[in-house]
């Protein structure tokens, strides 16, 4: 499922106003609980046939810079040692006394992949071969996440790839059993208490390293700020939290929650901040087109939840969108990346 964005974008009407996208009434198209993931800025999506929401790879492209740039790259540290003090690749668990190490690629599984923004961030940076596995509940955007693949490691060792198509949250502890990492971009906020325990639980029955960015943290900061700021930003956060087919988002509580639960099963929690910094020269030429996209599905979220801010709304919009185009606005949109280790080997640091 894509955890890079959710079905529901605000664009401008006729009039110049804002005008939600999602299902024909207006109402946010969130269908799955995975993989639907963070409403930083919503991009545009569709309903499928199935009634899950399609999303849209021009809006998935069109933030993966500001992704990239912002994901916090110092946990990767962590992790590779962990994996390099004792743990066997092939099953992820700490090795015998006197056995030696597998020669099999690191097993990585992208939860809710989207176009594969993520692995294409983190395969170069991770030497040794490895194979991914794709987890996304759109075929379509699977194909597109694997045929983008990176090929090969930071040493040249090569990388392969395969899908799996289905909802992200029932994976077991039989399932990662093998898995050296799971990886997820923007999906904890779309996730529930007891979907991210479960998670945690499997991760810890089957010895499995959890590696989840870019996690909305409730806050952001608009230079130059308006009256207007802080009431939208207050309505996104209560409509992060929105209950969806009576599931209640975790919204910007999603990595307190996910440390707590991971830290519950055992395992060793680490956080790091990871913003978005937006404004006219934005990462990887997004600029103020992103910020704008951005902008659109913020506002629009906020009138998702607080339908009665529509009319200062589009006004608000009309303003921070002009802001924009004219390179005076930057945003600074916060989030948070969290990695999750198992208990280390004797003699190993986590």
């Amino acid at each position: 499922m894509p955890a890079e964005t959710e079905p529901m974008t605000v664009r401008d009407t006729a009039a110049g106003g804002p005008a939600m996208g999602g299902d024909p009434s207006g109402n946010p198209a969130v269908e799955s609980p995975a993989g639907t993931g963070s409403l930083d800025g919503a991009g545009p999506g569709t309903a499928a046939g199935d009634g899950a929401p399609r999303f849209a790879p021009e809006w998935l492209t069109l933030r993966e810079g500001a992704d990239a740039a912002a994901r916090a790259p110092r946990l990767l540290g962590p992790l590779v040692r962990h994996w390099a003090d004792g743990r066997d690749r092939e099953t992820g668990q700490p090795r015998q006394a006197g056995r030696p190490g597998r020669e099999g690629p690191l097993v990585i599984r992208d939860l809710g992949c989207g176009t594969g923004s993520m692995s294409r961030w983190l395969a170069p940076r991770l030497s040794g071969p490895q194979h991914w596995i794709l987890h996304d509940h759109d075929p379509e955007l699977l194909e597109l996440a694997a045929g983008r693949m990176p090929r090969t490691a930071a040493d040249g060792s090569p990388v392969t790839v395969g899908t799996e198509q289905g909802d992200a949250t029932l994976l077991t502890a039989d399932v990662l059993a093998g898995t050296s990492l799971v990886t997820a971009s923007a999906l904890l906020d779309l996730l529930t208490r007891e979907e991210v325990d479960a998670l945690a639980a499997s991760c810890a029955a089957a010895g499995c390293p959890a590696l989840l960015v870019l996690s909305v943290a409730g806050r952001v900061e608009l230079s130059p700020a308006d009256p207007m700021d802080g009431e939208i930003a207050d309505a996104f956060n209560a409509h992060q939290r929105r209950a969806v087919d009576g599931r209640r988002l975790l919204g910007p509580d999603a990595v307190t929650e996910a440390a707590e639960a991971f830290t519950r099963h055992g395992l060793t929690v680490r956080t790091e901040a990871s913003p978005w910094r937006l404004g006219p020269a934005g990462p990887a030429g997004g600029g103020p087109v992103l910020a704008a996209e951005w902008l659109r599905g913020w506002v629009g979220a906020a009138v998702a939840q607080r339908p009665e801010l529509a009319e200062p709304a589009e006004t608000y919009l009309r303003r921070r969108l002009e802001s924009c185009a004219a390179g005076e606005l930057r945003a600074v949109v916060h989030h948070s990346d969290l990695l999750a280790l198992p208990v280390p080997p004797a003699g190993g640091t986590p």
